[in-house]
């Protein structure tokens, strides 16, 4: 009993140790195998084993028969030497040719003297040559050394744009020359500027040649006046009364010398704002000029829309489109210019020919001093004297030769505004006494006329006309 429970016990332990032993003889053999089978297992430090990578055979590795790689020789093996006899059922190999060596050959350089190139001129490329525009003339300038009638411009930066374009005007004209009095950054506001009565009034003291003077000037008045210790602030009623009394100090200093007046007006800007308050300071210039004997221009129509809008393009004088207005909205352009003079021309053109001898100024006329137009003077073909713009202006087309008919238009007979009477109860007969509409009137054998015209009723659709819809056609 007690043997067989020791045996017992035993058991677990011989196991034990089969097993220990059977993991030794693996271990054994192990090296071999994994040397013959290439296994890729390889043992670390501690018993694990982990997977090595796979080796890479090389290119030129062949396989021998002990199972392991090896590799080709770099140098092939020297080749047997030929055989000298061969059994007549053997074919005997044939003989290779060498390939012939390829031999480097320069190119060859062509000698430009030998063949004569040298000497041959290059082909000429034909282009085609565009003929010289030729070159415009300049204009001759017209010397102004004593110019009898001077024409003054006074006012902003926008009078010195005036004064271009009417120098622009009169440029071919030696006894008419444009004196540009202008001053920028200047009005009637602002007195410690530019005090323009007084201005004026020194110039034409000193000059007696003014005979016409322009003025225009505003785009700088929006902002307070200042007059003693009262400060006006723009647009108001006080600013009105106190502007419109310093457009009238303006205007006097050229009535009281009998010299003609033209005042043109402000144009519109690109600023909304600005363009509304310059709009209202014309209203009070136009009214103050008006009163006190002078000319007022209105420009603001030409420089506008179709929706009485700023514009910066327009028609120039020529009627050609063009830019007119430069970047800041305010200034003009020399398209600008020459129509801004446009406008001043007009009226100047008016006040000359008003004088005798003074409708076309020529070097060698000299025009006297003139009243304002308001005043009554002799005509320009001595008549009675014409004391409104409406008669000047008749006496002005008179003048101008009418155009000549042109040739080969035929003339329209006249119509006569009614016929003879005729009495529609009586037939008209022909001196043989036969009616004039006696035709036999062909028969109605279909009953048309009288189916159509006493009934009413619509002919009868005849084959293939518009009005037949029988389907099908025909």
């Amino acid at each position: 009993m007690v043997l067989a429970r020791r045996r017992h016990s035993e058991r677990p332990l011989l196991l034990g140790l089969a097993a220990l032993l059977g993991l030794a003889g693996l271990a054994a053999i192990g090296g071999p195998a994994r040397a013959q089978w290439g296994d890729s297992y390889q043992q670390q430090q501690g018993g694990t084993y982990y997977e090595a990578p796979p080796r890479r055979r090389p290119r030129d590795a062949y396989y021998r028969d002990d199972g392991t790689y090896g590799r080709q020789p770099r140098y092939a093996p020297q080749q047997e030497a030929p055989r000298q006899f061969y059994w007549p059922w053997e074919d005997r190999p044939q003989p290779v040719a060498p390939q012939p060596e390829r031999t480097y050959r320069a190119p060859r350089q062509r000698n430009p003297y030998a063949t004569g190139e040298a000497q041959r001129p290059a082909p000429a490329v034909k282009r085609r040559v565009r003929p010289a525009r030729a070159p415009t003339p300049p204009k001759p300038a017209v010397a102004k050394t004593e110019p009898n009638v001077q024409i003054a411009v006074f006012g902003d930066s926008l009078a010195d744009h005036l004064a271009k374009g009417l120098d622009d005007v009169f440029e071919d004209n030696a006894d008419v020359a444009v004196i540009d009095r202008a001053k920028g950054d200047s009005g009637l506001v602002r007195k410690d500027v530019v005090d323009w009565p007084k201005v004026a009034q020194d110039y034409l003291q000193s000059n007696g040649k003014v005979r016409y003077a322009l003025v225009m000037m505003g785009a700088n008045d929006r902002q307070p006046i200042r007059e003693g210790d009262e400060t006006a602030e723009p647009l108001t009623d006080r600013w009105r009364a106190l502007y419109r009394a310093r457009v009238e100090a303006l205007v006097k200093v050229f009535t009281d010398r009998k010299i003609p007046l033209i005042w043109v007006g402000l144009p519109p800007v690109q600023s909304e704002s600005l363009s509304r308050d310059l709009a209202s300071l014309n209203d009070i210039v136009r009214d103050t000029v008006t009163k006190s004997g002078g000319t007022y221009v209105d420009i603001w129509p030409g420089f506008v829309d179709d929706r009485d809008r700023y514009a910066a393009s327009g028609p120039d004088p020529e009627g050609q489109i063009a830019k007119l207005r430069t970047a800041d909205g305010v200034h003009f352009t020399k398209a600008g210019d020459r129509k801004l003079a446009h406008f001043a021309d007009v009226e100047l053109k008016r006040l000359m020919g008003a004088v005798p001898g003074t409708a076309e100024p020529s070097p060698t006329a000299t025009v006297a001093p003139t009243a304002p137009p308001a005043t009554s003077g002799p005509s320009l073909d001595g008549a009675a004297p014409a004391t409104d713009t409406a008669a000047i202006d008749r006496q002005i087309t008179a003048m101008l030769p009418s155009l000549p008919e042109p040739a080969g238009v035929p003339a329209l007979p006249v119509k006569p505004a009614a016929g003879p009477v005729v009495p529609l109860s009586r037939s008209e007969v022909s001196p043989g006494g036969a009616l004039l509409n006696g035709r036999p009137r062909d028969p109605d054998n279909s009953g048309t006329v009288e189916r159509t015209l006493l009934r009413g009723n619509a002919p009868m659709p005849q084959p293939g006309r518009a009005d037949d819809f029988r389907w099908p056609p025909g």
